[in-house]
């Protein structure tokens, strides 16, 4: 056999016999079908997905309507609840609002209670004072001080009070006017000052008009870091050099 001939015997042989290549007969589909086909492979495994994911929850235990049901609930049970805490904050408003005016009423209540112990406490003296007045009815021209007191204000401010007393059934007004001798002891030593002539600013507290009696009180200054010893009243009547009363008081 020629050359020729065996080469053409192997080239057939490599074209159709056992080891020749397979060959493959497929359909061409356009892509105006291949697309929808595609989408609805794609639909189809989402919804058996979807269908797994479902029914492996529900054969784990896991009931969605039971759970959406519970949520529900438990909403419905929070705005209750916060339904509820609304009104107890109102209510609670309402009882403090009641409470700060109950306090106010008995703070003004017992602010009203000690005002009136004091007057209660200012009409016995005054009740003290018409018995002495009355007893010494007998006594036309008597003048007396009661009551004197003193008593530190602030710093080096002392305060003053007294009531001045006209015995008898006077028939006239009594005008005068009254002066204080004040002891005042600082740095070691004493001084005395008198009122009003020393502190002008005192002279109208200290004028006297009055038929029967008349309160009398103001304040005073001392030395820086004084401190009153003795206070001596005198109630004087113009063109008269004898006090028609004195009264004194210790303090030290």
């Amino acid at each position: 056999m020629s050359p020729t001939l065996r080469t053409l015997g192997r080239r057939l042989r490599q074209t159709f016999g056992i080891s020749a290549p397979r060959m493959a007969v497929r359909t061409h589909l356009s892509w105006r079908w291949r697309l929808p086909a595609l989408l609805g492979l794609g639909a189809l495994i989402a919804g058996m997905w979807w269908w797994g994911f479902d029914f492996g929850q529900f054969l784990g235990g896991l009931n969605r309507g039971a759970v959406a049901e519970k949520q529900a609930k438990l909403e419905a049970d929070a705005a209750v609840a916060k339904s509820e805490n609304a009104e107890l904050r109102a209510r609670l408003t309402e009882l403090e609002s009641d409470l700060n005016i109950t306090r106010g009423a008995q703070a003004t209540l017992s602010r009203q209670a000690l005002e009136l112990q004091n007057e209660n406490t200012q009409m016995k003296e005054e009740l003290a004072f018409l018995r002495t007045l009355f007893s010494d009815t007998g006594k036309p021209g008597t003048m007396t001080i009661q009551r004197l007191a003193a008593e530190k204000d602030r710093d080096d401010v002392y305060r003053f009070s007294m009531l001045v007393v006209r015995g008898g059934n006077p028939a006239d007004e009594f005008s005068g006017h009254l002066t204080l001798l004040a002891s005042v002891a600082a740095g070691g030593h004493s001084s005395m000052l008198t009122l009003p002539d020393d502190q002008p600013d005192t002279a109208t507290a200290l004028k006297l008009k009055f038929k029967y009696y008349q309160r009398v009180e103001g304040t005073f200054r001392v030395p820086p870091g004084g401190q009153l010893k003795s206070l001596q009243a005198r109630v004087v009547e113009p063109g008269q050099a004898t006090p028609k009363a004195t009264r004194n008081l210790n303090l030290m």
